[in-house]
């Protein structure tokens, strides 16, 4: 993962979203093909996946936050 510098809250915004759907191009896939094909427990796995990548991404920008 690359170093971002955010500056203001739009530079917060675009990375937001940039991160956003990424986690959804990466996560999102498995949890739909997860609902199609699987049980609830694929299901459960992938859905928390999803979430798990959702707040590592949080924790990754206030940890950034908290450096200075």
């Amino acid at each position: 993962m690359e170093t971002v510098t955010i500056k203001n809250r739009s530079d917060l915004a675009q990375w937001a979203i940039e991160r956003a759907r990424a986690i959804v191009a990466e996560e999102g896939g498995n949890l739909c093909l997860a609902a199609r094909d699987q049980g609830d427990e694929q299901i459960a796995a992938a859905a928390n996946a999803l979430g798990q990548a959702i707040v590592d991404a949080l924790l990754e920008v206030f940890d950034g936050l908290t450096q200075e």
